[in-house]
């Protein structure tokens, strides 16, 4: 089971795939709850009822572990595809939107066009710094 297209902060991918953007200082969306969650934070997240990781990611920053977060947004994309799975930093778009544009590179956006196609779909905000912009450019090479 996915994610409701219309639902809040959902973006389609162009396969079709769904997955759920939110930051989480905002109240948890109404409706069904996700599988996976992956919580892109400086410190670690709150507890969740359901399975989630936490990708140590400090506000206005990158990753702190280039090769995990790699691993772990394949992992997304790979589960987003029959599952709900949702993407969270505490304000929903600077390092959300760097990870959904990540998952867009995983699903066959060019590179140097995933920032415009999660500003168009998910938030017109997203990906917040440019050192942010340019690690969704050199997504693709190797180590990234």
């Amino acid at each position: 089971m996915t994610w409701d297209a219309a639902g809040p902060g959902v973006l389609r991918l162009p396969s079709g795939r769904l997955v759920r953007g939110r930051g989480l200082r905002r109240p948890l969306p109404p409706g069904p709850s996700p599988a996976y969650g992956i919580y892109l934070l400086g410190s670690p997240p709150p507890p969740t009822d359901w399975e989630s990781a936490w990708l140590r990611w400090p506000d206005f920053r990158l990753p702190a572990d280039a090769a995990l977060a790699r691993a772990v947004l394949a992992e997304a994309w790979r589960r987003c595809a029959d599952e709900r799975v949702e993407l969270a930093c505490a304000g929903g778009r600077g390092r959300t939107g760097t990870a959904l544009a990540c998952l867009a590179v995983l699903d066959g956006v060019p590179a140097p066009e995933a920032v415009a196609y999660v500003r168009e779909h998910y938030d017109r905000h997203a990906v917040e710094t440019p050192w942010q912009k340019r690690y969704v450019r050199r997504f693709t090479r190797a180590g990234n």
